[in-house]
């Protein structure tokens, strides 16, 4: 669910198989201001192991107790815990509030077969949501076109009914920044701040070296549209071109305009990306096609120094990302 790539669905399915039983359980409804967002999740195991989180510490033990008992009876819960001030401000949050979290035992409550359908999705890195009915105990998997407000929010919670909770499993994001330059060296540290995984492409060795980006993924021996192919582009991806060489970003931008990229950007003047509208043009890229590109890139907050432009450009993306095209 909402920024939950991190192996719980996995590791609840690995202890069932194990034959220790296992129990999902996810925040459906919170305060406003939680450590741990709806839809985050928390794994038990038979065993009261246990893998993630849903409060930040202060309902784990209740939960993993109600956890326990729900192995027992095979049945799905919802726990209501009321938070006081004081346990609030423990946990980083202003004043208290409640939360509700769902408890659902491995193999009963929650299918087995609906569990192993969402790990394959995850592993696929296909957009997925969880819906349950809390009323009729209904457990189905749907794609994102029936929820494309909630998938692009990333806004896992109850549908207006009360009844209905639509937990969201989005892939991680990611950015692929074509051009090893200046601007690209703030931009990955602020496109992983705020979730992305990010590429960085430049067939220029020099460039792209380990000292000028130190811990970041890095391709320099393919050439950019090779390297995005091997790669993969779908739909929670970004792609940024700015080595201001068209011998080095067309080939990115003409892949990526033939991929389901959430964002395509470039850097470039106005007069720079004219033409490069009209050599993509005699690619055979119609309008609409060339419209899907952000040039000049990144919104206009008149940004001068390389960390500068890389906040307009990482706000762009998250406009983009947030409220579409």
């Amino acid at each position: 669910m909402t920024h939950s790539f991190d192996n719980i669905p996995e590791t609840a399915l690995a202890w069932h198989r194990e034959g220790i039983g296992s129990v999902l359980a996810t925040v459906v409804e919170t305060w406003g201001s939680a450590p741990r967002p709806v839809g985050s999740q928390l794994a038990i195991s038979g065993e009261a192991g246990i893998a993630g989180s849903v409060s930040g510490g202060c309902v784990e033990g209740a939960v993993v107790t109600e956890a326990l008992d729900a192995l027992e009876d095979g049945k799905r819960r919802i726990l209501e815990f009321g938070v006081s001030d004081d346990a609030a401000f423990a946990v980083g949050l202003a004043c208290g509030g409640r939360i509700r979290v769902m408890v659902e035992p491995v193999g009963s409550a929650l299918p087995l077969e609906i569990l192993e359908e969402l790990c394959a999705k995850r592993k696929q890195r296909i957009p997925v949501a969880y819906v349950v009915n809390t009323e009729a105990g209904t457990v189905t998997l749907t794609g994102s076109d029936r929820h494309p407000e909630r998938f692009r929010a990333d806004r896992s919670g109850f549908e207006e009914d009360g009844v209905t909770f639509v937990g969201l499993h989005n892939p991680p994001l990611r950015m692929a920044v074509i051009g090893a330059v200046h601007i690209a060296q703030p931009l990955v540290g602020m496109a992983r701040a705020v979730g992305y995984d990010p590429i960085i492409i430049d067939p220029r060795a020099a460039f792209a070296t380990e000292e000028r980006f130190p811990d970041e993924q890095i391709e320099n021996e393919a050439w950019p549209d090779e390297a995005l192919e091997n790669w993969g582009i779908d739909t929670r991806t970004a792609v940024i071109t700015l080595s201001h060489d068209p011998k080095i970003d067309d080939p990115a931008i003409i892949t990526a305009l033939k991929s389901k990229a959430f964002y395509i950007g470039c850097l470039g003047s106005t007069r720079t990306h004219a033409k490069r509208l009209t050599r993509l043009e005699e690619e055979g890229f119609d309008a609409e096609a060339l419209a899907r590109i952000h040039g000049p890139i990144g919104l206009s907050i008149g940004a001068k120094s390389p960390a500068e432009i890389a906040i307009s450009i990482m706000a762009e993306v998250t406009r983009v990302l947030r409220q579409g095209a």
